[in-house]
């Protein structure tokens, strides 16, 4: 029955739709090996051209609802990131995040990852300079960003959104005219927390990306309101902590769900949501592939 959990990601073949996210796990092949052995798809830490050196601690805290960070997209960069990666089993497929301030820069990245499954751009991080949400909430620079990567290489390209801009429709809309394979949607929202004590932000950079279970709503509308209007298929991403959740999505229009934030509280979370997948599809005697957009028809 596990057959009826596999997916087809624009070309790439999944045993199931769950996706690690990228940023969770840091920039070594030995964590992503382990958690490769359930998931789907392995999305690694976003990686530049040159070795960034991220945010001082406190980097990451916790609060009632998920998780807020400011890491600062730390990465060895991009030639010492390959090189790591070699060591990457490939027990799932593996997808390199990457980041730039130009579309001149992130077509440059992908010449390092020549042996990769496919790349995500991050054009939402919500906390740093030049990159990220910086260049992901213009649409023109987004569709231009994604030409640029796609003349660079064959390989499937996702372009993850942010919830943080005006109309991200109109983002997905330019990632799609560029040719992008598909989007991920959503990244995280700009969140603080203030220490009453001490009464001043905790997060060394006052301010970071909120994510875990509190999000889930925004990202599930993200979804709905991209699949109205895209025809490229569509990551979800943002609060998925169970089997429910995955199906939540997918009915909204995510071909896969990227899980993140619930590594936190279980390292074997993979494991326990493809096990509960499987078990969902055999009771309803359907493949999950079938459940895409399910919620738009009703």
């Amino acid at each position: 029955m596990s057959e009826a959990i596999k997916i087809n990601l624009a070309g790439i073949e999944m045993r199931n739709p769950l996706m690690l996210s990228s940023g969770i796990m840091g920039s070594f092949s030995s964590s992503l090996n382990r958690l490769s052995e359930h998931a789907g798809a392995v999305v690694t830490k976003s990686v530049g051209l040159e070795p960034v050196e991220g945010y001082k601690n406190p980097a990451v805290i916790n609060y009632s609802h998920g998780l807020i960070n400011a890491v600062g997209l730390a990465s060895p960069g991009a030639r010492a990131f390959a090189e790591e990666l070699r060591e990457y089993a490939f027990y799932s497929p593996l997808i390199v995040s990457l980041f730039a301030s130009t579309p001149e820069e992130f077509a440059r990245l992908v010449e390092f990852f020549p042996f990769v499954d496919g790349f995500e751009l991050n054009l939402s991080c919500p906390h740093v300079e030049d990159a990220g949400l910086a260049v992901g909430s213009d649409p023109d620079l987004v569709k231009e960003i994604v030409m640029a990567v796609k003349r660079s290489t064959n390989k499937p390209v996702f372009a993850k959104l942010s919830p943080n801009v005006k109309d991200i429709v109109e983002i997905g809309k330019a990632a799609e005219e560029g040719s992008a394979d598909g989007v991920v949607a959503i990244n995280t929202l700009k969140g603080m927390k203030i220490d009453i004590f001490a009464r001043k932000p905790i997060l060394s950079n006052k301010s970071g990306g909120v994510s875990g279970e509190g999000i889930k709503p925004v990202a599930i509308k993200c979804v709905w309101d991209l699949y109205e209007e895209l025809s490229i298929p569509i990551v979800g991403s943002g609060g998925v902590s169970s089997w429910k959740d995955v199906i939540e999505f997918m009915l909204a229009g995510a071909k896969a769900v990227q899980v993140g934030s619930a590594l936190y509280y279980s390292n074997r979370i993979f494991y326990s949501l493809k096990e509960s997948l499987i078990a969902y599809a055999r009771m309803k005697e359907e493949r999950l592939e079938d459940l895409v957009g399910a919620a738009h028809r009703r």
